[in-house]
């Protein structure tokens, strides 16, 4: 009988750590980062003691939380600038990158770094954005990318992309999807650009003016 209550125990509190885990990818995800942990204890069925012995600050709930979407950021990352056609990587980059904004305000919030406490997802975002550059500079030597393209025009992109946030869940993800086709061709070069296309600028340019949050 009581060595069968620590294994009952250490199983209620997986199952306390699985609810509120749940719990926080539903509210955060709707919600965005500003929702309170009193919510998610209490969409976990759990009291505010249980959630903070799992997660002792908001910002171990809210890593734990998108631990899955910082991998499949990591892994849109990796395979983009794995991909032998630049032009191709780097759409597919952009479109990854919307699908996982796309599915919770949380971790665009936190990817975004509208969280201030929310460092490893800055760390993602830059690594992200770096890789942006590499394949925009591939790509503009292809000809397939408009000359003028710099990083600052994906933050953009990103910072209006959030704005889908405000539409119907149920709908969210195609007009996420729509909204990268459009934007991909906005990027891609016209056949006469080689010729016509304005003054070219470097596609690493710093981006540190259009960093939510932070002011020159």
């Amino acid at each position: 009988m009581t060595d069968r209550l620590p294994h009952a125990m250490r199983s209620d509190a997986l199952d306390n750590r699985a609810r509120i885990l749940d719990a926080a990818r539903t509210v955060f995800g709707e919600e965005g980062l500003g929702a309170p942990m009193r919510e998610i204890a209490r969409q976990a069925g759990v009291g505010p003691a249980t959630l903070y012995r799992h997660f002792p600050t908001k910002q171990e709930l809210i890593a734990e939380t998108f631990a899955e979407q910082r991998r499949d950021c990591h892994a849109a990352v990796r395979d983009a600038l794995a991909d032998s056609d630049a032009w191709h990587g780097f759409r597919t980059l952009i479109e990854r990158i919307c699908e996982l904004h796309a599915h919770s305000r949380g971790f665009a919030d936190a990817f975004m770094t509208a969280f201030p406490e929310a460092m490893d997802f800055a760390a993602d975002r830059e690594r992200t954005l770096h890789a942006v550059g590499e394949l925009a500079r591939r790509a503009q030597k292809t000809g397939r990318l408009r000359a003028g393209f710099v990083v600052d025009d994906l933050v953009l992109m990103l910072m209006a992309h959030r704005g889908l946030q405000d539409t119907p869940r149920a709908t969210r993800v195609a007009a996420s999807r729509r909204f990268a086709a459009y934007v991909i061709e906005a990027f891609r070069a016209a056949p006469q650009a080689g010729a016509h296309g304005g003054p070219e600028a470097s596609p690493d340019r710093s981006f540190r003016g259009l960093h939510p949050g932070k002011h020159d």
